[in-house]
């Protein structure tokens, strides 16, 4: 999934801060839902920030009967239409967690504008927080933009961890996390649109440039002349 994201992307880039030390104890990350790879982002993020501890997160079922091997990076299949499968989701949740591991949600449930308002996000995770007293919850928005390049940026802003109240009702819980979520996602936002790397700090480069034989020729000439090649539309 990294090399992968290595490929196909022009950067990740991270407005605000790196998330505060999280302890070894229970953790969700709640992303907001906008591209088939935020999977890869978790997984790249779950190498880079919480190493060695494992992460894991739910998945639509019928996807992953597209993307079998899925299972094994550690998705779990979800059905919507089918309370079994939320049942065993929230025991194997459970467990997890117990276990210090990571949890990763897209908690509006479906591919969703990050530009939308109001967001909406589903109650799960806010069972689940009830579930498990004293986890931590921690909000992450992440975008997808074109900007100078011929590839697109990954952009993520990790607002501030939180922990519920053991008695708290799952509904506060979840306008807590919508709140703390949607105001995340705006300052991502508003960094996003001033297409200012300086704005940002660079997590890992990707490949620049078009490509094939056209980049090749671009290669010869800047040789050609004596400078070095830069394959970025922005030197």
């Amino acid at each position: 999934m990294r090399h992968g994201i290595a490929r196909q992307f022009n950067a990740i880039r991270l407005s605000g801060a790196l998330p505060r030390a999280v302890e070894n104890g229970p953790l969700i990350v709640c992303a907001n839902h906008s591209s088939w790879w935020d999977p890869a982002v978790f997984a790249a993020l779950q190498h880079r920030l919480f190493h060695p501890r494992h992460g894991y997160g739910p998945i639509d079922a019928q996807a992953l009967k597209r993307y079998p091997l899925l299972e094994r990076a550690g998705l779990i299949p979800l059905d919507a239409t089918d309370p079994a499968t939320l049942r065993v989701f929230l025991r194997r949740a459970r467990r997890l967690l117990a276990n210090g591991h990571v949890l990763w949600i897209t908690a509006q449930g479906r591919f969703v504008d990050p530009r939308l308002r109001p967001i909406v996000l589903q109650s799960g995770v806010a069972h689940l927080a009830r579930q498990h007293p004293g986890v931590r919850i921690l909000p992450l928005a992440i975008e997808y933009p074109f900007w100078t390049e011929s590839r697109p940026e990954i952009l993520l802003r990790f607002g501030d961890a939180f922990t519920t109240a053991p008695d708290a009702r799952p509904a506060i819980t979840l306008a807590t996390l919508s709140n703390a979520l949607t105001d995340t996602m705006d300052r991502l936002a508003t960094d996003a649109q001033t297409r200012d790397p300086a704005r940002f700090t660079t997590l890992a480069t990707g490949r620049a440039g078009v490509g094939g034989v056209y980049d090749t020729i671009r290669r010869v000439h800047a040789w050609g002349h004596g400078r070095r090649f830069n394959a970025r539309h922005e030197a």
